[in-house]
């Protein structure tokens, strides 16, 4: 067995949450997740799931990446399921306040929901069944009714919606990409833009298209500004939010799909502004 191979395995089997053994066909360990050294000849192993290897295949890079993300929403899911179990049980305690409880017990299933939502939609995106760019579609209207529809959520969360850009500006996506994309965008500066902020969505013609939604809230460290777009990365201040996640890197898939980019500015207390730029027709 190739020392990288037996690696890629023993990295493998470290992300995932259920137990797991995988041993060779003279049952010593190769990797393992429960406290069992590799080369470590064993027996019957309890409670925990036994795979059993002769030649270890050849583990694609997209293998890996889908691996860890598998590992990585079983992990986002147990959070809201765990949070669940506790409501449920608190509730038949006596004195409990049954229907606070109960609502809050909703809160979660709707988070699982959401979660589950952007997982199958972003895998949709990433084996292609869902087109991006299709055409030319003018953004200004679909930017005013994704503002209405959020009004009330902003409004409850302090943040002002204000939307401004050319009437004829056009953008190479789908009205539903560009749907997705606003929505994204502005659903993240209504959770950690902080009350009392502005939160402006706009498209420009800057000799290409750019979509921009800018807030001058609570901002982001410059140390995650690298990693916003990736799947499941939370700055310390969004690890208590009820996000999936997943928006900002939905985003930026819908966006270089279309052949654009996607760039993130701030500094703490200067707000958040993301721009997204499309190339000209």
């Amino acid at each position: 067995m190739v020392n990288d191979d037996i690696a890629r395995v023993q990295a493998l089997v470290g992300a995932l949450d259920e137990p797991v053994v995988v041993l060779d066909s003279e049952r010593r360990v190769v990797a393992s997740n429960v406290g069992l050294p590799p080369g470590r000849r064993v027996g019957d192993v309890d409670d925990a799931l036994v795979l059993f290897l002769g030649e270890l295949p050849v583990l694609s890079a997209y293998e890996e990446l889908r691996a860890g993300f598998t590992a990585a929403v079983s992990h986002e899911l147990r959070t809201p399921l765990a949070r669940m179990l506790v409501l449920l049980e608190s509730a038949t305690l006596p004195g409990a306040h049954v229907d606070e409880l109960v609502e809050q017990a909703r809160q979660e299933i709707q988070q699982a929901r959401e979660l589950i939502d952007d997982v199958l939609f972003l895998g949709e995106l990433e084996t292609g069944r869902e087109v991006v760019s299709l055409g030319r579609t003018v953004a200004l209207p679909i930017l005013e009714e994704v503002a209405h529809a959020y009004a009330d959520r902003a409004t409850n969360a302090e943040v002002k919606l204000v939307v401004t850009g050319g009437a004829e500006i056009e953008l190479p996506l789908r009205p539903r990409m560009i749907r997705v994309v606003v929505e994204n965008l502005v659903q993240n500066a209504i959770r950690y833009a902080g009350p009392g902020s502005t939160c402006r969505v706009s498209v420009e013609q800057e000799g290409f298209a750019v979509l921009v939604v800018a807030d001058d809230g609570a901002g982001v460290r410059e140390h995650d500004l690298p990693r916003l777009f990736e799947r499941f990365y939370r700055t310390d201040q969004a690890r208590s939010s009820r996000g999936t996640g997943l928006g900002l890197a939905i985003v930026k898939h819908v966006v270089t799909a279309a052949g654009g980019t996607v760039e993130a500015d701030s500094a703490p207390g200067q707000g958040l502004r993301i721009a997204c730029r499309f190339p000209s027709p």
